[in-house]
């Protein structure tokens, strides 16, 4: 009984990438049974692609040299398949692509810097960097990212860089987006519509140097306090751009640097009632209820008097 073909797993897939012997190669007979020759022709194969030269398997409108393979300012709307397997910097910068394949990264095991800047990306896949433990340097800047989850740097712990500045519609940065990044030295979320960041999205950071956050409607209500008093404690071994910061609200607050909150500036988020002050309020609410009625049933006496006395004025002309 026939079965149904095995689905192809991710590092098959990159198997399947390497390049094919030509037709005359393939219909040479083979001494041996046929296992054998297939194992001298996988061999073959093997070493054909490692001693290739990466530029033979170059994409079309993109360069290839030295493990870089640049595809950069050429009007792509899509991401050029097929890369060679050894890329260790690729460039797909000012481009047009919307979207990234799932699992487009995964046969590319070596590489170490990824550049997607200007380009027309509303999110990218989750998983998309399962596979790429080498990645250092992640730029993302100047697209249409909107958010920013819980999973998007899935295992790329050797992220050293990242930056997401110029998103204009960046407005959300999950709590764990950069969860186990503990390499993470600089990273930029600049110029984006930001309101708001949670402390925990930073303080997993141990080795973070540099912070951007400038270009942002930050909200400095008490929700912002965690995140400035972490911000202070880190600003001598911490860079960041405190001259662009500025708060866009609440209106008290507005136009003012975002490090120049103090904890006298948040004094009323910790303003706490006691029993006393309760029963004032309480007694201060009944006598303004009080005086409402009272106010109510004399503006009531007076309008009842004010309507006999033009009654009576009425009758007495008659």
């Amino acid at each position: 009984m026939d079965t149904a073909p095995a689905p192809m797993s991710s590092l098959q897939h990159c198997w399947y990438q390497m390049p094919k012997m030509g037709t005359t190669w393939a219909q040479l007979p083979w001494p041996g049974p046929p296992h054998l020759a297939m194992l001298l022709v996988s061999l073959l194969l093997a070493a054909r692609v490692m001693h290739s030269d990466a530029g033979t398997s170059c994409p079309v409108l993109c360069t290839c040299h030295s493990q870089v393979v640049d595809c950069s300012s050429q009007r792509l709307f899509s991401v050029p398949p097929d890369l060679p397997m050894d890329t260790r910097n690729l460039s797909l910068a000012h481009n047009r692509i919307a979207t990234v394949p799932p699992g487009y990264l995964t046969c590319y095991m070596e590489l170490w810097v990824l550049d997607l800047r200007n380009n027309s990306l509303v999110e990218l896949p989750p998983g998309l960097f399962l596979h790429a433990k080498r990645l250092a340097h992640l730029d993302l800047s100047y697209n249409n990212l909107s958010h920013v989850p819980a999973d998007m740097f899935q295992e790329a712990h050797g992220l050293v860089h990242i930056d997401l500045s110029h998103n204009p519609w960046l407005r959300r940065v999950h709590p764990q987006a950069f969860q186990g990044l503990v390499q993470l030295r600089d990273l930029d979320l600049s110029y984006g519509g930001l309101a708001f960041l949670s402390l925990e999205a930073l303080e997993g950071l141990p080795g973070l140097m540099t912070l951007q956050i400038g270009g942002n409607p930050w909200v400095c209500g008490c929700t912002m306090e965690p995140l400035l008093k972490w911000l202070r404690n880190r600003i001598q071994r911490c860079t960041a751009d405190s001259q662009l910061a500025e708060c866009r609200g609440p209106p008290e607050v507005e136009g003012a640097p975002l490090f120049s909150l103090t904890e006298e500036s948040f004094k009323a988020c910790h303003l706490t009632l006691t029993l006393d002050d309760y029963l004032f309020i309480a007694f201060v609410g009944f006598v303004v209820s009080i005086a409402s009625v009272a106010t109510n049933f004399l503006l009531g006496i007076t309008a009842n008097c004010c309507h006999r006395w033009s009654k009576a004025s009425e009758e007495e002309e008659i």
